[in-house]
């Protein structure tokens, strides 16, 4: 089969490989209909996920087909369409038992990363039965990608570490897919603002498109002024995290208010400083998180009943056998207009 395999920092080729095969009696064999790439499949190439050994096959989302199942799986049978969870979870350790599904003992955060992933024509599923959700009929599969990560890491990880509240104010530093999911999603809660912070001018103005209620550009570097001038010299409730680099950490320290919430979202590849000689009697947060997928469920039924429509954030389409071309455009957002890309098998 085909699939896109990391060589080690700055490395990468699409390589043929054996068709995966039933390991324990728990696992499934997807057919891969659809997968996309992730922000934090660039940190991997880059060399940031030290737990990302060269030669694996990278990818952690997608939508697919049972092509078989083990003999212990009973909630799936071949043939069935599923949505694979970004994160594997056995449902049964102590973690899994608390809802931190990404701790799992024997899972976790590991297709694309310790076992291999999604880009590629067929993956093997562990914990099947705990790590998969049912197609429902009708649905539209391109959305249900965006459930296998994105949807619910901006919801978890930033709306609700973030605790966002009907009337609070908020901002997002990022308006990147992540930042723009954790976007859609605040509107739940119904904030009175929320502020938009990135370079790019067009992923600005898809965030007023798709809720937001101000943007700013921070090529001036004068983002935490404006903030604060839109605030009352006040600063935010809850202060969102959407890239992953150091400044944009600073910056949610900058802006968040006495009593507010700094919720990161973005993966950290080196150290970022903490100013707590700034901080320390603020009465602030710090929240931290891996992406459970504990609320994919009811993201689903609010895609299905289309309260969100997360299709809107997908920019370009490719194949597999494309999907240098497709990392290519990914990795140069800024001049290729792209959030989120597909690639069908």
């Amino acid at each position: 089969m085909k699939a896109f395999v990391y060589r080690g920092p700055g490395k990468k080729a699409l390589e043929d490989r054996p068709k995966p095969e039933l390991r324990a009696p728990t696992d499934a064999v997807v057919k891969i209909l659809k997968t996309t790439i992730c922000g934090t499949d660039l940190h991997i190439l880059k060399g940031d996920v030290p737990t990302c050994a060269p030669g694996r096959i990278l990818g952690h989302e997608g939508v697919g087909i049972i092509d078989q199942v083990g003999a212990a799986v009973t909630s799936f049978h071949a043939g069935d369409r599923v949505i694979v969870s970004c994160i594997s979870s056995c449902g049964k350790c102590d973690y899994c038992r608390r809802g931190m599904y990404s701790h799992c003992v024997e899972g976790g955060w590991i297709l694309g990363n310790k076992i291999d992933g999604t880009q590629a024509e067929y993956v093997r599923i562990p914990f099947a039965d705990t790590s998969l959700y049912h197609v429902p009929e009708g649905a539209d599969e391109e959305a249900l990608v965006m459930l296998s990560d994105i949807l619910p890491t901006g919801f978890e990880c930033g709306v609700l570490n973030g605790k966002v509240a009907p009337g609070s104010t908020i901002a997002i530093v990022g308006a990147g897919p992540i930042g723009l999911a954790a976007l859609l999603t605040a509107q739940f809660y119904s904030p009175a603002e929320i502020i938009m912070i990135d370079l790019d001018d067009n992923r600005l103005q898809l965030s007023t498109r798709f809720g937001a209620t101000r943007t700013i550009n921070n090529h001036d570097g004068k983002a935490v002024e404006k903030i604060m001038q839109m605030t009352g010299g006040r600063g935010v409730d809850a202060a969102i995290e959407a890239v992953g680099v150091p400044a944009s950490f600073i910056t949610c320290e900058d802006i968040v208010a006495p009593g507010g919430i700094i919720a990161n979202i973005g993966v950290h590849g080196v150290k970022a400083d903490l100013h707590l000689e700034r901080l320390w009697d603020r009465n602030i947060a710090i929240t931290t998180r891996l992406v459970d997928t504990v609320t994919t469920p009811m993201l689903l039924k609010t895609v299905q009943s289309h309260r969100i429509d997360p299709q809107k954030l997908i920019t370009h389409r490719f194949k597999l056998d494309q999907i240098l071309d497709a990392y290519d455009t990914f990795g140069r957002a800024a001049n290729t207009n792209a959030l989120k890309v597909l690639i069908e098998s």
